[in-house]
C-alpha cells in the first residue's frame, strides 16, 4: 500500500487561498477604481491595431465569451481614439428638378447642413413674402394694365377689321357660345333661309362665294385672337417671373455666395432658380372665395404646402454636435435600422412620400466613424447581414424598401443617390460564431479581417489580484454598494480562480465576478454590517448554488435513498464508480456514475452498451476503442484475447460523451478479467491513452466535490476518496469542507500517472512489472489477468475441438 500513500495529495495541494494580508489596503474605499480593461493584452492590442489601420476590410471581430469585456473595451477605446479622427461630413438630401424621381445626396462640412437647411426655409419664407409684396406694388399693377389694355386694343382691331370685312360682302357678325356667325344681308337687311332659297341663282353664287372667302378671314382673325392671347399669357408670365426675380434674385445671390466653395450646392441653386417661375402661384396666397368647398380649400392649400417643400433642404445626417468620428452602438440591427429608409405618410386616402421623408440608418450615423454591432442580433434579423455586406463590399449604402425589392411588379417610388461609406464596422459575438462565418461565408474574410480574442483568463499574480480589487472598487462606487474589506476582495479573488478551476488563473468573465460583488453587498447589508466582510461574500457564493442546485440535491436523495445504485462500501469485481460533470447551463455539478464491465469467451473485442444503442458520443466511442488497443497491447503479444468484453454505464439513459470515464472503465475491465475486487468507496475520473498513461480531463473540482457529498450524504468512512491525473492537480480549486475533510483524513485524492498506480489504489494490488523473463510476479494483477487469460485460451481450444453438430454426417457422406 506504499502506492497508496505516495500518491495521496495532501490538503495544501487542494486550493489556493489568498491572505488578506498581503493586499495593501484595509478596504476598497483605499483602493481607485479600475480604469482600464485588465486581462486582454492580445485583444486590446488587436484593438490598436484594427482601428489605426487604414485599409480595406480591417474590421474588427471581438470575439469570446459574454461578460468577458468585450464591449467595455472598445467603448474604452472608442471614447479615447474617436475623438482624435476628424468629423465626417454632414449630409442632406435635396430636391431634383430635373428628376424627381431621384433626390440628390449632397456633403457638406460638419454643422453645414443645419444651417444650410435653415438658409433655405428662410429664402422660402422671404421669397413668398417678397413676390406677394412686389405682386401688389403699383408699378406692377400698372404694367400688368398696360398689357391687357394692348391686348384689348390689338383685339378690338382685329374684331373691327373683320367686321368690315364682312360688311363690305354683305354680311354681318354675330357672336355665339361656338364661335362666330356670319349671316347675309340683302338691301341692308338680314336674309332668313327662306328669303335666301329665292334670291336669283346668280344673286346665291354670289353670296356663298363673298362666304367663304369670309369663312376664311374669320378663321384667321381667330387664329390671331388665340396667338395674341397666348403672346399676353406669356407677357404676364415674364412680367411675373421678372418681378418675382427681381425680388429673389438677390436671395439666392446671398445664398450663393455662402456657398461659392460647394459646387454641389450652386448647381441645386441654379436648378431652384430655373424651376421657381414656374411655380410662383405657389409662392401667392390661395384665391379661394366663400363658395369653394372646404374640402378643396384644404387640397389646395395641402398641394400648395407640398409644393413650397420641394424648395427645403432633408437634413439627413447632422455632425453639428459631433467631435471627431461618430461612435454607433446599434442594438437592434434590422434591414431598415441599418440601411435607412423611405417613409410614407397618409395624404387624402393615399400614402405618399418625398425625398424629406428619406431616413437614416446606423450606416449613415456611423459613415465616417464607427458601427458596432452584436453578430447574434445581425444574423438573427433577416436581410441584415446580407445588407450589411453588400454595403461594405460596394462602398456605399443604398436605400430601398423591402417591399420594392420582393414586389411582383415594380412600383414608381423614390431612388435616393446612394452615399459613399467609409467606416469601421466592429461586431461582436462568440468564438464559434467567428469560426461558422470565417468558414461558410467566403466575403467574411474578406470583410473582417481582425480577431480580438478575448481570452476567458489570465494568470494569477499579485498584480491581477490587485486589478481585481480595482475592479471591485469601481463596481462600489458605480452601484453604490458596501466597501469591501480586505478579506473580502481575497475571497473573491480566489472565486475567480475557481470559475477557471486552476490556481495558476484568474476568470476575466468579470460579469460573473461583478454578480457576486453585488450579491454580497446584498448580504452584508441586509446583516446591518457597515462592509463587506469574508463571510458574506462566501453566503453570496452559497446562495447563488442554492438558487439553483435543485437537481443535484434530488440526485443526491435517491443516491441515499437507494433509486440511484451507488456503492460507496465494501468491494466488487467488474464495478467502480466514475463521475461525469451534468451542466445545467447556469449550474453545473459533479454526478457519480455505476460503470460495470462483463468478460466472456469471444474474439478479444470490447464493446460499449451505450454504443451498441447510440447512447454514445464520438469521443466516448473513441475512448471505448483506446481501451481495446490497451488490452491488446498489454495481453496479446503472443496469443490473440480470447476474450469479449462488454460496458456500460448504470442507469444511465442519456447520451454519454466524452472520455473522462476511460480510466475509470479500464479499472472495471482488469477488475473482471483479473478477477480482483474494487474498492467501492474510490471514484475514477481520468483518460487514458493505450499505453496506459492517464491524462488531463475537465471538471475535476466539482467532480469530486459532487462524489465528496455522495459520500457525505451516504456517511463518511474515512476510506473513500477519488482518484484523479496528476496533470489535474494545478485545476483543484476545492470547497473548504472537502479540504477540511482531507486534512482530516476523512476522505483522500489520489493523483495519478498510470493506470497501474490506480489499479493498485483501488484494489490494494500491486499492478505489477514484467520480468525479464517477461511474466508478471505473482498474486499481481496482471499475472491474474494473464492467468485468467490462459483459461480462457484453453476453453477457447477445448471449444474448437468439440465436435459440432452435423460434423459427422458430413465425414460419412465425404467418405
Amino acid at each position: 500500500m506504499a502506492i497508496t500513500q505516495e500518491l495521496r495529495l495532501s490538503h495544501e495541494h487542494l486550493s489556493r487561498v489568498l491572505d488578506p494580508a498581503s493586499l495593501p489596503f484595509e478596504t476598497t474605499d483605499d483602493v481607485a477604481p479600475l480604469s482600464e480593461v485588465i486581462g486582454q493584452p492580445r485583444a486590446l492590442d488587436a484593438i490598436e491595431f484594427g482601428l489605426a489601420v487604414d485599409a480595406p476590410g480591417y474590421n474588427l471581430f471581438m470575439a469570446g465569451a459574454p461578460g468577458s469585456g468585450r464591449e467595455s473595451a472598445i467603448r474604452a477605446t472608442l471614447e479615447r481614439y474617436a475623438p482624435t479622427r476628424p468629423t465626417p461630413s454632414d449630409w442632406v438630401y435635396v430636391y431634383n428638378f430635373a428628376d424627381p424621381d431621384r433626390p440628390h445626396a449632397i456633403a457638406l462640412a460638419p454643422g453645414e447642413g443645419a444651417r444650410l437647411a435653415k438658409a433655405m426655409q428662410s429664402f422660402v419664407a422671404a421669397a413668398q413674402r417678397e413676390i406677394v409684396r412686389a405682386f401688389e406694388t403699383e408699378d406692377y399693377v400698372h404694367r400688368q394694365q398696360e398689357i391687357m389694355a394692348e391686348h384689348g386694343r390689338r383685339r378690338d382691331t382685329l374684331f373691327n377689321d373683320l367686321q368690315s370685312f364682312a360688311l363690305e360682302r354683305g354680311f354681318a357678325l354675330q357672336q355665339t357660345p361656338v364661335g362666330i356667325a356670319s349671316v347675309p344681308l340683302v338691301d341692308g337687311h338680314p336674309v332668313s333661309v327662306q328669303e335666301f332659297d329665292r334670291l336669283p341663282a346668280e344673286q346665291k353664287a354670289a353670296i356663298e362665294a363673298h362666304s367663304d372667302e369670309l369663312q376664311t378671314r374669320i378663321g384667321e382673325t381667330v387664329r390671331q385672337a388665340h396667338q395674341l392671347e397666348q403672346e399676353t399669357g406669356q407677357r404676364l408670365r415674364q412680367l411675373d417671373q421678372d418681378v418675382a426675380m427681381y425680388v429673389v434674385g438677390p436671395l439666392l445671390d446671398d445664398l450663393r455666395a455662402a456657398y461659392a466653395d460647394r459646387p454641389q450646392v450652386l448647381a441645386y441653386l441654379e436648378e431652384l432658380q430655373k424651376d421657381l417661375p414656374e411655380h410662383l402661384a405657389d409662392f401667392r396666397p390661395p384665391r379661394g372665395d366663400a363658395e369653394t368647398p372646404a374640402v378643396l380649400a384644404q387640397v389646395e392649400i395641402a398641394q400648395r404646402e407640398a409644393s413650397l417643400k420641394r424648395y427645403e433642404v432633408n437634413v439627413f445626417i447632422d455632425h453639428s454636435q459631433t467631435h471627431g468620428a461618430p461612435v454607433v452602438f446599434e442594438t437592434n440591427p434590422t434591414y431598415y435600422n441599418l440601411v435607412g429608409r423611405l417613409d410614407y405618410r397618409a395624404s387624402f386616402g393615399a400614402l405618399v412620400t418625398s425625398f424629406q421623408q428619406i431616413k437614416p440608418g446606423a450606416l449613415h450615423r456611423a459613415n465616417g466613424g464607427f458601427l458596432v454591432l452584436r453578430a447574434t442580433d445581425l444574423l438573427r434579423v433577416p436581410f441584415a447581414w446580407d445588407s450589411l455586406k453588400r454595403a461594405r463590399l460596394s462602398h456605399a449604402v443604398t436605400i430601398e424598401n423591402l417591399g420594392e425589392q420582393y414586389t411582383a411588379l415594380p412600383t414608381e417610388t423614390l431612388r435616393p443617390e446612394p452615399i459613399p461609406l467609409s467606416l469601421k464596422i466592429i461586431l461582436i459575438g462568440p468564438l464559434q460564431v467567428y469560426h461558422l462565418l470565417y468558414e461558410l461565408d467566403e466575403d467574411f474574410q474578406e470583410l473582417f479581417k481582425v480577431k480580438a480574442d478575448f481570452a476567458p483568463e489570465m494568470d494569477w499574480t499579485q498584480a491581477q489580484a490587485l486589478n481585481y480589487a480595482a475592479f471591485i472598487s469601481g463596481c462600489v462606487r458605480q452601484a453604490g454598494l458596501l466597501p469591501f474589506s480586505s478579506g473580502a476582495v481575497a475571497r473573491v479573488v480566489e472565486y475567480g480562480a475557481r470559475l477557471r478551476e486552476d490556481k495558476r488563473k484568474l476568470s476575466t468573465r468579470l460579469l460573473d465576478i461583478s454578480d457576486i460583488v453585488t450579491e454580497a453587498s446584498f448580504w452584508a447589508r441586509r446583516a446591518d454590517q457597515p462592509i463587506v466582510r469574508t463571510e458574506d461574500v462566501a453566503q453570496a457564493i452559497a446562495k447563488k448554488a442554492y438558487r439553483s442546485n435543485l437537481v443535484e440535491e434530488r440526485i443526491l436523495e435517491m443516491i441515499a435513498d437507494g433509486t440511484i445504485l451507488i456503492d460507496t462500501r465494501g468491494a466488487r469485481v467488474g464495478q467502480v464508480n466514475g463521475i461525469a460533470i451534468l451542466d445545467l447551463g447556469d449550474y453545473a455539478f459533479g454526478k457519480p456514475s455505476r460503470i460495470s464491465a462483463r468478460i466472456s469467451l469471444g474474439n478479444g473485442s470490447v464493446q460499449s452498451i451505450e454504443r451498441e444503442t447510440h447512447l454514445s458520443g464520438d469521443l466516448h466511442s473513441k475512448g471505448v476503442l483506446i481501451l481495446a488497443g490497451y488490452l491488446h497491447g498489454q495481453y496479446a503479444q503472443e496469443n490473440p484475447l480470447p476474450i469479449s468484453a462488454t460496458l456500460t454505464f448504470e442507469q444511465s439513459y442519456d447520451e454519454v460523451d466524452g472520455d473522462s470515464a476511460a480510466a475509470a472503465e479500464l479499472y472495471a475491465l482488469l477488475s473482471a478479467l483479473a478477477d480482483v475486487p474494487i474498492q467501492q468507496g474510490i471514484a475514477v475520473t481520468g483518460s487514458v491513452n493505450q499505453f496506459g498513461e492517464v491524462q488531463a480531463v475537465g471538471g475535476v473540482t466539482r467532480k469530486i466535490e459532487g462524489y465528496f457529498a455522495v459520500c457525505q450524504a451516504i456517511g463518511l468512512t474515512g476510506e473513500q476518496g477519488v482518484i484523479i491525473p496528476a496533470a489535474n492537480v494545478p485545476n483543484l480549486m476545492l470547497k473548504a469542507e472537502v479540504v477540511e475533510a482531507v486534512r482530516t483524513g476523512r476522505f483522500h485524492i489520489w493523483a495519478i500517472r498510470n493506470a497501474d498506480d490506480g489499479i493498485e489504489i483501488l484494489t490494494g494490488i500491486p499492478a505489477g512489472e514484467r520480468s525479464a523473463d517477461g511474466r508478471y510476479p505473482e498474486s499481481s494483477v496482471h499475472r491474474r489477468a494473464e492467468d485468467n487469460l490462459r483459461h480462457y485460451t484453453a476453453q477457447a481450444r477445448r471449444a474448437d475441438d468439440r465436435p459440432r453438430k452435423g460434423d459427422r454426417r458430413r465425414r460419412s457422406v465425404r467418405a
